[in-house]
Protein backbone atom coordinates (compact mmCIF):
# COMPACT_ATOMS: atom_id res chain seq x y z
CA UNK A 1 0.00 0.00 0.00
CA UNK A 2 1.07 3.74 -0.50
CA UNK A 3 2.30 5.96 2.05
CA UNK A 4 -0.49 7.55 3.60
CA UNK A 5 -0.68 11.01 2.82
CA UNK A 6 -3.70 13.70 4.56
CA UNK A 7 -6.22 13.16 1.50
CA UNK A 8 -5.62 9.19 2.31
CA UNK A 9 -6.24 9.07 5.56
CA UNK A 10 -9.34 11.80 5.56
CA UNK A 11 -11.08 9.71 2.89
CA UNK A 12 -9.99 6.74 5.47
CA UNK A 13 -11.63 8.64 8.58
CA UNK A 14 -14.76 9.40 6.53
CA UNK A 15 -15.15 5.27 5.44
CA UNK A 16 -14.31 5.90 1.60
CA UNK A 17 -12.22 2.89 -0.01
CA UNK A 18 -8.97 3.68 -0.75
CA UNK A 19 -9.18 2.53 -4.40
CA UNK A 20 -6.41 3.18 -6.73
CA UNK A 21 -7.21 5.96 -8.60
CA UNK A 22 -8.05 7.83 -5.24
CA UNK A 23 -4.53 7.04 -3.70
CA UNK A 24 -3.00 7.99 -7.31
CA UNK A 25 -5.13 11.56 -7.10
CA UNK A 26 -4.08 11.73 -3.53
CA UNK A 27 -0.42 11.59 -4.29
CA UNK A 28 -0.85 14.37 -7.08
CA UNK A 29 -2.72 16.49 -4.92
CA UNK A 30 0.00 16.05 -1.99
CA UNK A 31 2.66 17.27 -5.09
CA UNK A 32 0.91 20.02 -5.52
CA UNK A 33 2.73 23.65 -4.76
CA UNK A 34 -0.20 26.04 -4.21
CA UNK A 35 -3.98 25.53 -5.48
CA UNK A 36 -4.46 23.55 -8.52
CA UNK A 37 -7.11 22.92 -10.65
CA UNK A 38 -9.38 20.01 -12.13
CA UNK A 39 -7.53 20.01 -15.33
CA UNK A 40 -4.34 20.28 -14.04
CA UNK A 41 -5.19 17.18 -12.41
CA UNK A 42 -6.52 15.32 -15.70
CA UNK A 43 -3.49 16.73 -17.40
CA UNK A 44 -0.78 15.27 -14.61
CA UNK A 45 -2.68 12.03 -14.31
CA UNK A 46 -2.96 11.86 -18.37
CA UNK A 47 0.82 12.90 -18.35
CA UNK A 48 1.96 10.09 -15.84
CA UNK A 49 -0.86 7.14 -17.40
CA UNK A 50 -1.90 7.11 -14.47
CA UNK A 51 -5.44 5.91 -15.64
CA UNK A 52 -7.82 8.07 -14.04
CA UNK A 53 -10.00 9.40 -16.25
CA UNK A 54 -12.05 13.04 -16.58
CA UNK A 55 -14.77 12.12 -14.51
CA UNK A 56 -13.16 10.29 -11.52
CA UNK A 57 -10.92 13.35 -11.07
CA UNK A 58 -14.06 15.68 -10.77
CA UNK A 59 -16.48 12.81 -8.87
CA UNK A 60 -13.19 12.65 -6.51
CA UNK A 61 -12.77 15.99 -5.95
CA UNK A 62 -16.49 16.53 -4.80
CA UNK A 63 -16.13 13.76 -2.22
CA UNK A 64 -12.52 15.59 -1.31
CA UNK A 65 -14.52 18.92 -1.27
CA UNK A 66 -17.92 17.36 1.23
CA UNK A 67 -15.30 15.47 3.78
CA UNK A 68 -13.20 18.66 4.22
CA UNK A 69 -10.26 17.37 2.45
CA UNK A 70 -9.81 20.39 0.13
CA UNK A 71 -11.54 23.38 -0.44
CA UNK A 72 -12.27 25.13 -3.47
CA UNK A 73 -11.45 28.80 -4.31
CA UNK A 74 -12.99 31.30 -6.49
CA UNK A 75 -10.13 33.02 -8.58
CA UNK A 76 -10.48 36.72 -9.07
CA UNK A 77 -10.84 36.03 -12.85
CA UNK A 78 -13.68 33.77 -12.14
CA UNK A 79 -11.94 30.38 -12.11
CA UNK A 80 -12.39 27.88 -9.59
CA UNK A 81 -8.92 25.75 -7.49
CA UNK A 82 -8.65 23.58 -4.86
CA UNK A 83 -6.25 23.78 -2.31
CA UNK A 84 -5.78 20.65 -0.10
CA UNK A 85 -6.94 21.93 3.92
CA UNK A 86 -7.18 21.18 7.29
CA UNK A 87 -10.53 19.84 8.74
CA UNK A 88 -10.30 23.49 11.35
CA UNK A 89 -12.52 26.09 10.52
CA UNK A 90 -9.68 28.78 8.44
CA UNK A 91 -9.53 30.85 5.12
CA UNK A 92 -6.87 31.47 2.45
CA UNK A 93 -4.60 33.90 1.77
CA UNK A 94 -3.63 33.49 -2.26
CA UNK A 95 -0.34 34.51 -3.78
CA UNK A 96 -1.94 35.99 -6.95
CA UNK A 97 1.39 35.25 -8.91
CA UNK A 98 2.36 31.78 -7.87
CA UNK A 99 -0.07 30.13 -6.58
CA UNK A 100 1.18 29.45 -3.02
CA UNK A 101 -1.38 29.31 -0.59
CA UNK A 102 -1.24 29.81 3.65
CA UNK A 103 -4.04 28.97 5.36
CA UNK A 104 -5.69 32.04 8.17
CA UNK A 105 -7.19 31.22 11.65
CA UNK A 106 -10.28 33.58 11.84
CA UNK A 107 -9.01 35.85 14.35
CA UNK A 108 -11.40 38.68 14.28
CA UNK A 109 -13.71 37.77 11.56
CA UNK A 110 -16.12 36.48 14.10
CA UNK A 111 -16.53 39.28 15.71
CA UNK A 112 -17.43 40.76 12.42
CA UNK A 113 -20.03 38.50 11.08
CA UNK A 114 -21.81 39.03 14.13
CA UNK A 115 -21.91 42.71 13.66
CA UNK A 116 -23.46 42.24 9.97
CA UNK A 117 -25.91 39.30 11.27
CA UNK A 118 -27.03 42.19 13.72
CA UNK A 119 -26.82 44.88 11.32
CA UNK A 120 -28.96 42.88 8.45
CA UNK A 121 -30.51 40.47 10.52
CA UNK A 122 -29.44 38.00 8.55
CA UNK A 123 -29.05 34.08 10.51
CA UNK A 124 -25.26 33.93 8.98
CA UNK A 125 -24.64 29.73 9.35
CA UNK A 126 -21.38 29.82 7.47
CA UNK A 127 -18.53 32.27 5.71
CA UNK A 128 -15.47 32.25 3.80
CA UNK A 129 -12.60 34.66 3.41
CA UNK A 130 -10.12 34.40 0.60
CA UNK A 131 -7.84 37.15 0.39
CA UNK A 132 -5.31 37.69 -2.92
CA UNK A 133 -2.15 39.31 -3.05
CA UNK A 134 1.38 38.70 -3.03
CA UNK A 135 3.69 36.00 -1.34
CA UNK A 136 6.74 37.27 0.43
CA UNK A 137 8.90 35.86 -2.28
CA UNK A 138 7.22 37.19 -5.67
CA UNK A 139 7.11 40.51 -3.23
CA UNK A 140 10.97 40.12 -3.21
CA UNK A 141 11.41 39.07 -6.63
CA UNK A 142 12.36 35.41 -5.85
CA UNK A 143 9.63 33.55 -7.26
CA UNK A 144 8.98 33.97 -11.31
CA UNK A 145 5.37 33.45 -12.26
CA UNK A 146 4.58 29.91 -12.81
CA UNK A 147 2.15 28.42 -15.85
CA UNK A 148 -1.26 28.00 -14.65
CA UNK A 149 -2.10 24.34 -14.56
CA UNK A 150 -5.87 24.45 -16.40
Amino acid sequence: MATPTPITSALDRAGYRLTAPRQALAALIADQDGHFTAAGLVAAARSRRLGVGRATVFRTLEVLEAIGAIERLDLPGGEHAYVGCKPAHHHHVVCSRCGRTSEIRDADLQRVVRHVARQTGYRVDEHRLELFGLCPACLAGDARPKARKS
